[in-house]
């Protein structure tokens, strides 16, 4: 399969899984295990610059729900094109869950940390970074999974 169908089939992965990872928080959100998301932070970050001064709450709150969808959907299509070869629906699962691991630390230990939006993991309380560990790994699940639904036999 081409790298534009790959990408494709990847952000295809990544609406789901965001989708999925939203719902996931919510539930976690119930018991009161989680706090805020990664786009939310970006959105507080913005707000402390000043940057969202005129911003009425709903503004924001699509903003955040933009970031959120297009984080998970640039992600997925990352992916899609890291990922060149097809297995079966564990395999699948268990690649996707490693991708969306790799995704949480490239994102939480660079560019996050370097946009001052929080501190590195290393840094961090351990209930703090194993939370969004466990959401990466949902999404990264779920991902690897309708990414292998939407290709064909080959990849």
């Amino acid at each position: 399969m081409g790298l534009t169908r790959r990408a494709f089939h990847g952000a295809l992965g990544g609406a789901g899984g965001t989708a999925v990872l939203t719902g996931f928080r919510k539930v976690m959100a119930g018991f009161g295990a989680v706090g805020t998301t990664a786009p939310e932070q970006v959105v507080e970050r913005l707000e402390e610059l000043g940057l969202l001064d005129r911003w009425s709450p709903e503004a924001r709150r699509v903003l955040t729900a933009g970031a959120h969808l297009a984080y998970g959907v640039g992600t997925g299509m990352a992916l899609g094109l890291l990922r060149r070869e097809r297995g079966g629906t564990a395999e699948e699962a268990s690649v996707g869950s490693a991708l969306g691991i790799l995704a949480w630390g490239a994102g939480w230990s660079s560019w996050l940390p370097l946009a001052r939006v929080h501190l590195p993991p290393w840094k961090q309380q351990t209930p703090k970074v194993l939370l969004p560990i466990l959401d990466h790994i949902v999404f990264g699940a779920v991902w690897g999974l309708l990414y292998r639904a939407l290709s064909p036999d080959r990849v």
